[in-house]
């Protein structure tokens, strides 16, 4: 890979990150309900996420899930079930008592957050069709193909999580200004409907 091409990548992974999805709304929620370290587990789990779904587009597996509408479709599904479900939890969340003592912000397990960040990124069929479509244009097809690979996987797991410790950390801060159990109601409400949102526009994707 030329370093033209890895530049015009560079550009091209930061703009995919920055888009928003359902992997912000989580970040982001992750950072409201639990501050940034611990939040941050599921921005790795996003990551875990999206490297299996390079791995899937590299061995050719992509091919399968753009062409099957089965595979797709058993994929999306899950993916919109998995989403409404972290609506809800986000919907019937507690309030942190934030003010009164941050130790008793909700505490999540960080395998548990990060199993979470890595179904809400492979659960989104759609997105592996679109590095399908997006990443072979970079690769050199008369170049050993595994480097260019990894230098693909290991540039948008940077990025990506550069984007989303942004999107966390953007949520944690705003969790300090949430004073009230009513403020904070109103804003776990407001990512519920997020979750919902992004589960309705993932309803509303069909194969290409």
């Amino acid at each position: 890979m030329s370093l033209e091409t890895w530049l015009a990548f560079f550009a091209a992974s930061w703009i995919i990150s920055l888009s928003p999805g359902a992997g912000a709304v989580a970040s982001m929620s992750c950072g409201l309900e639990h501050g940034f370290l611990r939040g941050y587990w599921n921005a790795l789990g996003l990551q875990l996420g999206l490297i299996l779904q390079l791995v899937i587009v590299a061995a050719g597996l992509g091919a399968i899930l753009a062409t099957s509408a089965l595979a797709f479709n058993l994929i999306k599904w899950f993916g919109v079930g998995y989403l409404v479900y972290l609506g809800i939890k986000q919907w019937r969340a507690l309030p942190a008592l934030v003010e009164a003592d941050p130790g008793l912000r909700p505490v999540g397990k960080p395998l548990n957050l990060m199993f979470r960040g890595f179904l809400v990124n492979i659960s989104n069929p759609k997105a592996m069709v679109f590095m399908l479509a997006i990443i072979p244009q970079f690769v050199d097809i008369h170049q050993p193909q595994l480097p260019q690979y990894v230098a693909i996987c290991v540039t948008m797991v940077v990025v990506d999580m550069i984007v989303m410790a942004g999107y966390t950390g953007l949520a944690s801060k705003l969790l300090r200004l949430l004073k009230t159990p009513k403020q904070q109601t109103r804003m776990n409400r407001t990512f519920a409907g997020l979750f919902v949102g992004a589960a309705a526009f993932l309803a509303s994707v069909h194969r290409a």
